[in-house]
């Protein structure tokens, strides 16, 4: 039997934390519960999840519908694409079954890349060869979440680049319902008229919309500031998010730039250092910038950000002496009337 394999990459770096990466989830599970449904699909498609921070892993490798179990998506620090790309050109060495005089490979495999933010790494080489051996190999099709991404970039790995504008509660499900309803008419093509080539369905191109790579495009400042934690009372991490955000300035016309509270996320701290890069970096932010607070996701202790001396930031309890759960030192904590820089994360 010819499989059609399925690769999803999918970016799980920090700014994915929270609603994001629980809609790729859930998106996924809706996906495979669909294809089961369909005879087409269950003859020949085969599914890989693969996730990249600052690190890549294979999260799920390459399996028939029956036996794929959606799993859980961790987060890592960073966007290496170069990892993410060099994980997907292995396996699709290993995986792929190649056609011989004896007998008929695979399909050609598709591979579906989400991303929501650019590379913090150079990609160059890794992009390099993909163009001189994988280019054509597979289907790719790039898919923008946000903005904050470089089309031209994604233009170089795929045929289709799209912008997924996330816009509401159900820009999502519609997203996902399209990624599968393009999985099935493709299984159906290649199974009925053993054509290759993918088949993409209808969306509402409010939701999602075909980009030019070659257009002019004007990057928008970060779009997240990202906090790592350590809860006080348990040592565990978490991860604060902040959301960029417009106010009106007191300069008629202009508008000034914060970082509004998205929420604080408890972290798989294991799969967070494996899939972490060990790139060194001073990146701040000051703390004027960041608006809105939360407790603790652990403990609840009422406050989830205040940072010690050694630039450790941890929950609080409230105004007094207390101890630092990075450094260990302990120490009077007040609160500060004036702005200062605070450590972030590469996000």
């Amino acid at each position: 039997m010819r499989r059609l394999p399925i690769y999803f990459l999918v970016d799980i770096s920090e700014s994915m934390v929270g609603e994001p990466i629980e809609q790729v989830q859930e998106g996924i599970a809706n996906i495979i519960r669909e294809l089961k449904k369909d005879p087409y699909s269950l003859e020949t498609v085969y599914i890989s999840v693969i996730g990249f921070a600052g690190e890549a892993e294979v999260i799920t490798p390459l399996q028939d519908i029956i036996s794929f179990y959606p799993p859980k998506i961790p987060i890592g620090s960073g966007t290496s694409l170069s990892q993410g790309l060099i994980k997907v050109m292995d396996c699709i060495d290993r995986d792929i079954v190649k056609t011989t005089y004896e007998r008929k490979g695979d399909w050609k495999p598709i591979v579906f890349l989400f991303t929501d933010g650019v590379p913090t790494d150079d990609a160059t080489k890794a992009i390099e060869r993909w163009n001189n051996k994988y280019s054509g190999k597979p289907n790719t099709i790039a898919v923008s979440i946000g903005e904050n991404t470089n089309y031209k970039l994604l233009g170089s790995l795929a045929d289709n680049v799209l912008l997924f504008n996330n816009s509401d509660e159900n820009s999502y499900k519609e997203f996902f319902k399209w990624v599968t309803d393009s999985i099935k008419t493709t299984s159906q093509s290649v199974t009925e008229a053993k054509k290759e080539g993918i088949n993409l369905s209808k969306i509402d191109s409010l939701i999602l919309e075909k980009v030019d790579p070659e257009m002019e495009q004007r990057f928008p400042d970060n779009n997240f500031v990202v906090l790592n934690g350590k809860c006080q009372e348990t040592e565990k991490l978490y991860l604060m998010k902040f959301k960029k955000a417009f106010a009106e300035s007191s300069i008629p016309g202009m508008a000034t730039r914060y970082y509004r509270l998205d929420g604080a996320y408890k972290i798989d701290e294991q799969a967070y250092y494996r899939l972490s890069s060990n790139q060194k970096t001073h990146l701040k932010i000051n703390i004027e910038e960041l608006d809105g607070g939360t407790s603790c996701p652990h403990c609840a202790n009422p406050i989830a950000l205040a940072t010690c001396s050694c630039g450790g930031i941890h929950c609080l309890r409230g105004e007094g002496y207390s101890k630092c759960p990075w450094c260990g030192t302990s120490d009077y904590y007040g609160f500060s009337g004036g702005g200062f820089d605070i450590n972030r994360t590469l996000g």
